[in-house]
């Protein structure tokens, strides 16, 4: 029996793709506060541009008003996960395992270090090394020296109960001028970057999705 279920929501609304996964892990919240098994649920989607701010977030690292934001056809959502502010969009993985880490017995920091392993190990199908930074979630190349270090995936959850919500979003394809309207996750020294300007070249996203899942597969 497979640990979690894993839904492809391909492009939607951040406020929609949210109202799923709440409701994903509300039912599994409420399942496990009863005695009942419930279900692990892996989402994976691309959003529309979004901005997102996390509640320990500074609002001053938008560095465009919002009502220019919004000229722009760009959404800005506060959130209940853990981090900055960072964009989402077209050509980004964005992931969102609603997991209830106690099925397998792992702490919320073990959690955050799986996830970038997971991204780690599929960076290295690409023949592209990720690293840890420390200070930092999430998972960056060229770390050193000091300076060249550029962010490839974000990572930002909620968690209670041991019940997760919210989760990563990885640079495939995507628009990186977007990353210009903010202080990527707070940074003002560091750059970001994608697989596609890694590589040279587009990838396939289809196929990069069906890597990603396979290897949470493994390692959940």
């Amino acid at each position: 029996m497979d640990s979690f279920s894993y839904h492809d929501l391909g492009r939607i609304d951040y406020a929609a793709a949210l109202e799923k996964q709440t409701r994903a892990f509300t039912t599994l919240l409420n399942a496990k506060m009863n005695n009942q098994q419930g279900q692990n649920q892996l989402l994976f989607c691309e959003h529309e541009p979004v901005l997102t701010l996390g509640k320990s977030g500074k609002e001053s690292n938008l560095l465009i008003s919002e009502e220019l934001l919004s000229q722009c056809g760009i959404s800005l959502y506060h959130t209940n996960r853990g981090g900055d502010i960072t964009y989402h969009g077209p050509g980004q993985i964005t992931g969102y395992p609603i997991f209830d880490l106690e099925y397998w017995n792992v702490g919320i920091k073990q959690y955050i270090h799986i996830l970038e392993e997971i991204i780690i190990r599929f960076l290295s199908l690409y023949g592209i090394e990720g690293k840890r930074l420390e200070g930092s979630t999430g998972v960056w190349v060229d770390t050193e020296p000091a300076g060249k270090a550029r962010k490839i995936c974000a990572i930002g959850v909620k968690c209670s109960r041991y019940v997760t919500m919210h989760g990563f979003a990885l640079n495939i394809n995507a628009n990186l001028n977007y990353f210009s309207l903010i202080n990527p996750c707070g940074f003002t020294d560091k750059g970001v970057t994608s697989l596609e300007k890694e590589l040279g070249f587009p990838q396939d996203f289809e196929h990069a999705k069906i890597q990603l899942k396979e290897i949470f597969a493994v390692c959940f």
